[in-house]
């Protein structure tokens, strides 16, 4: 994971970016707002640890064009220490706020909390689809085309799944097999084709646009596309 300090002190910032790598982590370092800004919305950060009084740009203002463009965690690291201070910072849509002197230690523990919970919140989202009239969702074990809800079992539901997780893709049999039924596959089976069968017969023949393809001597492939 990839970290983003604006630290304009350059004892903090060189002690932070030692700190965090580490820790594991692969880390960024702006000494300034404006460059610390531009580099937040360029580039790829699962998290940024922004000071407050820095030149060229504040980080009152800078937590507010980013809020306008993305929706990266942010963590204020900074010596203004007031109630008043704190509460702004989280307004302007922080997402945790600590106050310098400070342990590292702890810091590291919010950003792993915060990294957690976004990995959980990830996880939940790659669990509900939207494709076409397809609506999946593997939290409530529900499929649905056009509002109609399609009953599947356990084993359809799993091969469903993998099968809108890797959409676009060309899946073999073997790999089918390994992943819902935990099993080495034989060519002298035909498991997989059956089931996928029967998932056709739920999920495609009723309507017009069919959503599992054969691809020739490779297996099959989920996509809304002809």
């Amino acid at each position: 994971m990839t970290l983003l300090v604006i630290e304009d002190d350059q004892k903090t910032g060189e002690y932070l970016k030692k700190g965090f790598q580490e820790s594991g982590y692969t880390v960024d370092l702006a000494r300034n707002g404006i460059d610390g800004l531009h580099l937040a919305l360029e580039g790829e950060h699962e998290l940024i640890i922004l000071d407050v009084m820095m030149p060229g740009m504040d980080g009152w203002t800078l937590i507010s064009a980013l809020r306008a463009k993305r929706d990266v965690p942010v963590i204020f690291l900074t010596a203004k220490d007031r109630l008043e201070d704190k509460i702004k910072g989280l307004q302007l849509g922080a997402d945790d706020y600590l106050v310098k002197p400070f342990s590292f230690a702890e810091l590291l523990l919010r950003v792993r909390t915060i990294l957690r919970r976004g990995v959980a919140k990830d996880a939940r989202d790659a669990d509900i689809f939207q494709i076409g009239d397809l609506q999946f969702d593997a939290i409530k074990h529900k499929v649905t085309r056009q509002g109609v809800q399609i009953v599947l079992t356990k084993k359809e539901f799993m091969l469903l799944h993998l099968l809108i997780k890797r959409q676009g893709e060309a899946l073999s049999r073997s790999v089918i097999a390994s992943q819902v039924w935990d099993m080495n596959f034989d060519s002298d089976t035909n498991v997989v084709d059956v089931a996928v069968k029967r998932l056709r017969a739920k999920l495609d023949a009723p309507f017009e646009q069919k959503l599992i393809h054969t691809v020739r001597s490779v297996g099959y492939m989920f996509s809304d596309q002809p």
